[in-house]
């Protein structure tokens, strides 16, 4: 006898929905949804297409009356886009949840005492637990930060950790580590004030963890890194300016923390000490939230030819003139060869055991991996060790000849620079597909966002859930196209 779930598959968007042999987020089996996801299934089954396009064209309205893009560098010509958003949320039960941010905060502790080390007493280099050429090769390992004793000890005071759920065992494993200067956040707290707009009933029926507390956490943080009292410090957040193709957030955040949004040239370097321009005069800054790369950030230490950064900030830096979140040098810790050895750190600084598990990586700049690499270019991910943003990247599966003969010889040339992973099948959510007018399930990643203040790590429920919106793609980033959706944690 057919279960009431399954008659209302028949008539509705998720008609001719597959599961597709993947993790499924929301159903166990067909049409069976697992019990966090029974509300949302039954509100969801109860609308029709027409319905539902309504509540999407006004959540797209949202987004375009707020100003909400992003630039999609993969089109060759930098387009500014809408935000592509999918009304579906992720929703992940706060028993699972817990283990999530007890392995996150682990992490981050133990990533923040792996910087401190290399840059400060290198420990873990003079014990030979990793090679000293690993980290000096690095092309994010900065010599300007050797000896230098950061605020508090802070060197991550954000961090964004991608995890993917692996379909083959459910588990949650850790794909990479973003310390430098990870968006996304401005969409997690925008994306959930669309959902309260757009499913105001759901919230009340569903206990779901909020998220708006991100700014003034993220906040009382900066303000703690002042040698003023908090209430007396000056903070700002240093953009390279409108066109980042994170601008939005860049402005969204610092108005929500009630703090100036500046460029380079706003801001000078006078007797070691950091000053804004004003109509009224210098104004003293303690504590700038850059959201500019190292290369970029300073002229005199770095790059010449920038124009986005502050003449004389790294020498202010040194000296306690002012204060930088994140710490300048953070990319070592993003190098995805380095990544494999986090669970390495774990063990080391906080004996004790990973929580969350790496994915398997082959190091290129080990023999046999890379002889294993380059025998199984058509199964696995290759990945440049220093990019992001799904660039400089090989999916073997999807890839043809001339692509794999192309990474041979750029492995071959310079084995350092690169990884590989075995093809994750990423869990799938049921996504919108406007073609269809249907549910179709696509894959997901998740970034949650970490703020570390030296002593406790605060972890915001849920994060930001990346969506491959093509059909069977595993590619996610919004940089390369992919969307996003609300996450819930939900009691």
């Amino acid at each position: 006898m057919a279960t009431a779930e399954s008659e209302a598959l028949k008539n509705n968007l998720f008609e001719g929905y597959e599961l597709g042999g993947f993790y499924d987020e929301m159903f166990v089996a067909p049409g069976s949804p697992r019990p966090h996801y029974a509300d949302v299934f039954q509100r969801l089954s109860g609308m029709s297409p027409s319905q539902f396009e309504e509540r999407r064209q006004i959540a797209d309205l949202s987004f375009l009356v707020q100003g909400i893009t992003f630039t999609v560098y993969a089109d060759g010509r930098g387009t500014e886009r809408l935000f592509p958003f999918d009304l579906i949320p992720r929703i992940i039960p706060e028993a699972e949840w817990d283990h999530i941010e007890r392995g996150l905060a682990q992490r981050v502790i133990a990533l923040n005492l792996f910087l401190r080390d290399i840059y400060g007493a290198q420990r873990i280099l003079k014990d030979r637990s990793i090679s000293r050429s690993l980290v000096y090769s690095c092309k994010h390992f900065r010599r300007e930060m050797l000896g230098l004793a950061v605020p508090r000890g802070i060197h991550i005071h954000i961090a964004g950790i991608d995890l993917v759920r692996d379909s083959k065992t459910g588990e949650f494993l850790v794909l990479e580590d973003n310390v430098r200067a990870p968006s996304g956040i401005s969409y997690v707290l925008e994306n959930r004030q669309v959902m309260k707009r757009t499913f105001p009933n759901a919230f009340l029926t569903n206990e779901v963890l909020p998220v708006d507390h991100y700014p003034e956490e993220l906040c009382s943080i900066l303000r703690g890194l002042s040698s003023r009292p908090p209430d007396d410090a000056q903070v700002a957040l240093l953009t390279p300016g409108i066109h980042n193709s994170a601008y939005f957030e860049h402005s969204f955040l610092a108005k929500q923390m009630g703090i100036e949004l500046v460029e380079g040239r706003d801001l000078l370097v006078d007797a070691g000490a950091v000053f804004m321009k004003t109509i009224r005069g210098l104004r003293p800054v303690d504590v700038i939230y850059r959201r500019i790369d190292d290369d970029f950030i300073d002229p005199l230490a770095f790059r010449s030819d920038s124009i986005l950064g502050v003449p004389g900030l790294m020498t202010a830096y040194r000296t306690g003139g002012v204060a930088l979140a994140n710490a300048i040098g953070n990319g070592v810790a993003d190098d995805k060869a380095v990544y494999a050895y986090v669970p390495l750190f774990i063990r080391y600084y906080l004996k004790e055991e990973p929580i969350l598990r790496n994915v398997d990586t082959y190091l290129c700049s080990k023999p046999a991996d890379l002889a294993y690499v380059l025998d199984h270019l058509e199964e696995l991910v290759v990945k440049a060790v220093g990019e992001s943003g799904g660039y400089g990247m090989l999916v073997g599966p999807a890839s043809d000849q001339k692509q794999r003969e192309e990474f041979r010889r750029r492995v071959q040339a310079d084995p350092r620079n690169y990884v590989a992973q075995p093809v994750i099948q990423l869990s799938r959510v049921p996504s919108y597909d406007a073609a269809s007018r249907q549910f179709a399930g696509r894959h997901v990643d998740l970034r949650p966002y970490c703020l570390f203040n030296g002593e406790k790590v605060v972890v915001v429920p849920g994060g930001l859930t990346r969506v491959a919106l093509q059909e069977g793609s595993l590619v996610v980033n919004s940089s390369q196209g992919g969307g996003s959706k609300d996450t819930w944690v939900v009691q």
